[in-house]
């Protein structure tokens, strides 16, 4: 798909790919309960794949899939929709995709590496018309008191507008927007505790849900996060454009 410096991205091709990306979803995750090293759900065979690999050395740093939908009539075929109840965006008239699982290797550090994976997704979601990319982005750990700034900020600045708002459906949920409604965030501190990837969804112009799920399985909380492509501002469609080897106007 895309090979920028010493990374390339590419579709998984083969049952070896995908269970390649399965092990570094159980290192980044450790999800609970696993015990073949193997982060694996029934979604797996329903989603596109995508690999980052170090050119260099030849190792998988960065996975994620993508569930590509027709509109939002289909988004109950959804890994969110387990967690959140989306009927408002079923009235969403355009291609979405999910994007989930994103992680990347514990040991990796080299801020390239998300900003090629970005370049994977814009690259993806251009070539199939999205309008409208989702997920849920995960908080490690699953005490909402780490990350009180951080939530604070996500109330005051990102909640989603109120015709796409999520509603609760898990059992188990942090409703950060009614706890925290008077907390004032610490800026430095809320980006701080952001998680990376929500935060680049965050400058783009994403929005999340009023609540965090708990998920005990994944040792996690998560917001669903929507980004509408058209919302994106222009120069920041230029520079995800530019990471995707794509030239055009915004």
């Amino acid at each position: 798909m895309l090979s920028k410096g010493r990374y390339r991205t590419r579709i998984a091709d083969s049952a070896e790919d995908i269970e390649a990306a399965q092990r570094l979803r159980y290192l980044a995750f450790q999800p609970d309960g696993v015990t073949d090293g193997l982060d694996r759900d029934r979604f797996d065979e329903i989603c596109t794949h995508i690999l980052v690999e170090d050119d260099v050395s030849g190792s998988l740093v960065c996975c994620f899939r993508m569930l590509p939908l027709t509109d939002g009539g289909e988004i109950g075929r959804s890994y969110s929709a387990q967690f959140y109840e989306l009927s408002a965006l079923e009235a969403f008239d355009a291609p979405m995709v999910e994007m989930g699982r994103f992680c990347i290797h514990p040991e990796a550090r080299d801020p390239d590496i998300l900003r090629v994976a970005w370049g994977a997704m814009t690259r993806f979601v251009d070539e199939g018309g999205v309008e409208l990319l989702f997920g849920c982005s995960s908080f490690k750990g699953t005490d909402a008191a780490d990350y009180e700034d951080a939530f604070a900020m996500l109330k005051e600045r990102h909640l989603a507008p109120r015709r796409w708002l999520p509603r609760v459906k898990a059992p188990s949920v942090f409703r950060f927007a009614q706890n925290l409604r008077r907390r004032t965030p610490d800026a430095k501190q809320a980006m701080l505790r952001m998680p990376p990837l929500l935060r680049t969804y965050l400058i783009m112009g994403g929005w999340v849900s009023d609540h965090a799920v708990v998920d005990a399985q994944m040792n996690t909380l998560h917001v669903f996060t929507g980004l509408e492509i058209n919302a994106i501002p222009p120069a920041r469609k230029r520079l995800l454009r530019a990471a995707a080897g794509q030239g055009g106007s915004a």
